[in-house]
């Protein structure tokens, strides 16, 4: 990866800082998109450290206010620099909030905030063609058994535990990834979608107590979960290869079938750009 410049979305804890960090030791000057810079440098320093890569730098990205994705985003292509590759990781479970912008908030965080990144960076993406953005999904989505309703995702978290809204949010990711690859397939940008595996991260923060407790014990680690991230990321294999969906070992999965519905991809495409049209 020497040479290659990385923007990493939530890379200051868990698979994304696990992903930046193995980045970093393959030479790669990363982008670390999150919240707090209180909460990112010192991960940044542990890393350049660790690593011996000095070239590691914050950048701030709330994914769920939608005017400062697009501030971000802003703020980067100022910097002219090129985009080798995108990694939309970051996500959460059970916020009982809506965004600032009135969307439920996992679905705003984990699909809208990463689908407005993802097209805002376009033009960095293609000049570094070929390049590719890599959306970190879930099989949580293949467990999904209805299309998304679209009002519902204008109302708060409504279930105790906040899967359903966290399933609907990755099958989300799923259209978006199969969407996208298609408008962009002639651009020479590459983009996946995986399976990182059941990991113990961040992202079960605010699942209720008992139960994060007991399932985080059969839990894989963020070093793991990272594995199918980085072989989207940095595999030669992949690098011909777009619009497919990964395993936690970098093998090929299947998708839900609600996913590879084009007509429900399009659907996704057409709601979310409406909604996402002022900052576009």
């Amino acid at each position: 990866m020497q040479g290659k410049t990385v923007i990493v979305t939530g890379a200051n804890t868990g698979i994304g800082k696990a992903t930046a960090a193995e980045l970093a030791r393959q030479g790669a000057r990363v982008f670390f998109a999150c919240r707090s810079r209180a909460k990112t440098q010192p991960v940044i320093d542990e890393l350049k450290r660790s690593t011996g890569n000095d070239d590691l730098h914050f950048l701030e990205l709330d994914l769920a206010d939608l005017s400062q994705v697009k501030q971000c985003a802003q703020a980067w292509l100022a910097t002219n620099e090129r985009l080798d590759v995108l990694i939309d990781n970051a996500g959460l479970v059970r916020i009982r909030h809506l965004t600032p912008q009135g969307f439920e908030m996992t679905f705003g965080v984990n699909h809208l905030g990463h689908m407005l990144l993802t097209l805002l960076l376009e033009p960095a993406l293609v000049r570094a063609a070929p390049s590719r953005v890599v959306v970190v999904a879930s099989r949580a989505h293949e467990r999904t058994r209805a299309p998304i309703d679209y009002d519902d995702v204008r109302r708060p978290t409504a279930s105790f535990t906040g899967w359903p809204e966290y399933k609907r949010s990755k099958l989300a990711n799923m259209l978006f990834v199969f969407a996208l690859a298609r408008r962009w397939k002639d651009k020479g940008v590459h983009v996946y979608g995986l399976h990182p595996g059941v990991i113990a991260s961040d992202i079960w923060r605010a699942a209720p107590t008992p139960l994060r407790q007991v399932v985080m014990r059969f839990m894989r680690t963020p070093e793991e979960g990272a594995r199918a991230s980085l072989h989207c990321a940095t595999s030669a294999s992949a690098g011909n290869e777009t619009g497919l969906y990964y395993d936690e070992d970098g093998s090929l999965r299947r998708p839900n079938p609600l996913a590879l519905d084009e007509a429900a991809q399009e659907r996704l495409w057409s709601r979310s750009m409406e909604w996402l049209e002022p900052w576009l």
